[in-house]
């Protein structure tokens, strides 16, 4: 857990935070504020578990930093202190959910206690939230979206580790086990394309409950709509037996489906089933069998029930499986994953080599498609493959690069490298931009207000992502940017020009010149007074 000590009294700060065994009670880190403002910052960009803040303090109250915080997060627990026992500051910070009010100086049983009390509160909570009897009543709520697409994933060549299947089968409350199943793969016709997108998918729901009741007296059903349109329901045998065989059961059993959508929805269906097959070792393979049936046996025929016969094709006119095995090329691309990018690369080309060796079609097929995904990614971000290539560009426009796997390997890599180092320099150029910006506004505005929040509102990001960002590109953080920025001209007006020191307080955005009196002390080891005096 991590926690955060807040008073404008550095000495209070300091040794609270370095004089108590905090680490005894599950505490990582103590993070340290002088200020209110400082505190935010901080919490704007660190996980705080826990807030120990003084009451008085100057620009903000403890109370009303406590009340900034439950904006930002319930959860956060906060501890006063105070130098006084006033009734109203101490109901204030009830009515905030203070864990606890104490006076200064407090002692170490106290104070221990009331952290040791918020750690337990936390524990507490978040036990409940990740308690088990929670996480099975959301996994519950959301078993269907989860079913549907395990078992996309799996129809589309996911490969799952020994052990993986079983579990989720078993978390997921699916009465699948390896073994005997067949696919059965629906395609709506015609008729129900009047229906609007919200109409069709009640359609569609309507149409996948049917086919449960129908086919689960005798059979395990598991059905999901797939990216082409069709509905495909993965089917297994129930331990009781049938008077006939299981091909013609599910051919029985898919005929009265056709029949009842026709009757009750007013719509037909065509019905492609596969042959009996070991799960889940063949299952993308039948699926993607049985969509190529429909293709290219079908046709434009409609309203039937067909089974797919286990046709022998040639191995010289297979696909090429793991150019489309999820993830796709493309999506590791659009997300920076470029170590699983170029596995995906180095994979395709081993699967040409093993399989189509003597096949220039199969490297023309993935040497299109990882032009394809290379292009897309350039136009994304504002270039042309052509400028990013340089000569290389010469191979891909005469075919060259695709003549045989060793280079289709070597152009491929030699082009996702170049992607990557591309990508990262205009990375880099954003953050110099963001940073150019943040340092424009605060130098223009210093007077006024320029915490993180309002910072990271003027250049649209998230306060934390804003804070890595600024740390990554400069080497410090933005709060201590601003600091050092406010000393650096408070310096400068100090020695040039005759305004007053409550003047330059408000110009450099303190509002109360106490406080910058005692921060500029804290700083140089003199008032700023005593500062104009030695440098005149």
């Amino acid at each position: 857990m991590q926690m955060i000590i807040v008073d404008d009294e550095a000495h209070w700060v300091d040794n609270l935070s370095t004089t108590k065994p905090w680490h005894t009670l599950g505490i990582e880190q103590v993070h340290k504020a002088y200020s209110a403002h400082e505190a935010l910052q901080i919490i704007d960009t660190h996980p705080i578990d826990i807030v120990i803040s003084d009451i008085q303090m100057p620009e903000m109250t403890g109370i009303e930093l406590i009340e900034r915080i439950r904006i930002r997060d319930k959860k956060i627990k906060c501890i006063i202190l105070s130098g006084h026992s006033e009734f109203d500051y101490a109901k204030k910070a009830l009515q905030y959910e203070a864990i606890d009010y104490l006076l200064k100086p407090p002692t170490d049983d106290e104070l221990m206690g009331a952290v040791k009390t918020a750690i337990d509160q936390l524990n507490n909570e978040w036990e409940l939230v990740s308690s088990l009897t929670r996480t099975q009543f959301t996994l519950r709520e959301n078993l269907p979206l989860l079913r549907g697409r395990l078992l996309l994933d799996a129809l589309q060549g996911h490969r799952f580790q020994a052990g993986e299947w079983e579990r989720k089968l078993v978390n997921y409350g699916l009465p699948f086990h390896a073994g005997d199943c067949a696919l059965m793969l629906v395609r709506m016709e015609e008729e129900f394309g009047h229906y609007n997108n919200n109409d069709q998918t009640l359609i569609e729901y309507a149409i996948i409950n049917m086919a449960e009741e129908i086919l689960g007296e005798f059979m395990e059903v598991w059905g999901v709509k797939e990216e082409h349109g069709y509905l495909v329901f993965l089917l297994q045998l129930k331990e009781q037996g049938t008077d006939i065989g299981k091909e013609t059961l599910l051919e029985k059993l898919s005929l009265q489906l056709q029949y009842k959508v026709k009757q009750f929805l007013k719509g037909s269906l065509s019905i492609v089933i596969t042959e009996w097959f070991p799960f889940p070792e063949q299952l993308s393979n039948r699926f993607r069998q049985a969509t190529g049936y429909f293709r290219q046996i079908v046709g434009d025929e409609r309203e039937f029930v067909m089974r797919v016969s286990d046709v022998d094709h040639s191995a010289a006119h297979g696909p090429l499986d793991a150019l489309y095995t999820p993830p796709s090329l493309i999506h590791l691309l659009e997300s920076g994953q470029w170590d699983a990018a170029e596995e995906k690369l180095l994979t395709v080309c081993a699967e040409l080599d093993e399989k189509w060796s003597e096949s220039w079609e199969h490297c023309m097929e993935a040497g299109f498609l990882i032009t394809a995904s290379f292009t897309n990614l350039a136009h994304r971000n504002g270039l042309t493959l052509a400028n990013l290539m340089g000569s290389d560009i010469e191979g891909l426009r005469s075919g060259e690069a695709f003549t045989t796997i060793s280079k289709l390997r070597k152009w491929s890599l030699s082009a996702l490298g170049k992607l990557k180092e591309s990508t990262s320099n205009e990375i880099k150029d954003i953050r110099s931009e963001y940073v150019k910006k943040i340092q424009d506004f605060t130098d223009k505005n210093l007077h006024l207000d320029v915490s993180l929040r309002v910072l990271a509102d003027h250049v649209n990001l998230h306060p934390t992502h804003l804070s890595k960002i600024y740390k990554i590109e400069t080497g410090e953080g933005i709060s201590e940017y601003i600091s050092r920025l406010r000393m650096d001209r408070a310096c400068h007006k100090l020695k040039t020009t005759s305004k007053k020191v409550y003047e330059i307080s408000m110009e450099i955005g303190y509002m109360d010149p106490a406080y910058f009196i005692k921060v500029f002390k804290r700083q140089f080891g003199v008032t700023p007074q005593e500062y104009r005096d030695n440098n005149k």
